[in-house]
């Protein structure tokens, strides 16, 4: 390993920069497909769980498993490929923003399980209790169930996000500049893959650290709530 000459190209010519955009663009496509993912996964999530209620029900339970298996079956390399290069073909439209939806398509799927669980660990008497003080089904999930579900699997959607921001590494599939790109282009100046991928690999370890400290702080936010 060559630290001197790695910090020296990595600065001096400004490929610095280049990482600071693929890091911006590593956390806005993780933390906003995340978002997409839990508004999705919740919606598919309690469709699913009230798939019995009704014949509609049922129909829409039946849209989400087509939609969880498509999004679950296929990688989302692939997922990425057939975005750019078929569905937002000559349209323009940030590339960041292709990799945001995509993503938040992928997370969805994932989200609607985990959704489903904590749903389904949520007290029976909740759902109960809002429909006996006279709010709908769909206005009792929202504002009663869901928040809860929520709370019982946020350690696993911080598991997503972080896998969120791994998969990242692939964005360039659909021309997002990413922060693969950057320790890339070091190499390709120093020809010493090993020291351009394990500082690549260091970065990537920072970010899963400080997404996991953020998660435990706010679990023991949530415990030290629920106390009081």
């Amino acid at each position: 390993m060559n630290l001197k000459l790695f910090f020296e190209k990595f600065f001096d010519t400004g490929i610095y920069l280049t990482a600071l955009e693929g890091l911006k663009n590593t956390l806005i496509i993780a933390i906003c497909g995340l978002i997409i993912g839990i508004i999705i996964g919740s919606l598919v999530a309690t469709v699913k769980v009230a798939g019995t209620r009704s014949k509609i029900a049922k129909a829409l339970s039946y849209v989400g498993d087509i939609y969880t298996g498509l999004f679950r079956g296929t990688p989302i390399v692939v997922q990425l490929m057939i975005s750019h290069f078929v569905i937002f073909r000559g349209i323009s439209i940030p590339s960041p923003w292709e990799a945001v939806l995509v993503f938040g398509l992928n997370s969805g799927a994932y989200v609607s399980e985990i959704m489903r669980g904590g749903i389904q660990a949520v007290d029976p008497g909740q759902l109960e209790a809002g429909r006996t003080l006279g709010l709908s089904y769909t206005a009792t999930m929202i504002k009663v169930v869901i928040p809860q579900a929520i709370k019982n699997v946020i350690p696993t959607l911080g598991n997503e996000l972080i896998m969120l921001v791994k998969d990242t590494s692939v964005a360039s599939y659909c021309a997002t500049l990413a922060l693969p790109e950057a320790f890339e282009k070091v190499f390709v100046l120093t020809y010493d893959i090993i020291t351009s991928y394990i500082m690549l690999a260091l970065v990537y370890l920072v970010i899963v650290i400080i997404i996991t400290l953020l998660i435990k702080l706010i679990e023991r936010r949530l415990r030290k709530s629920e106390r009081k």
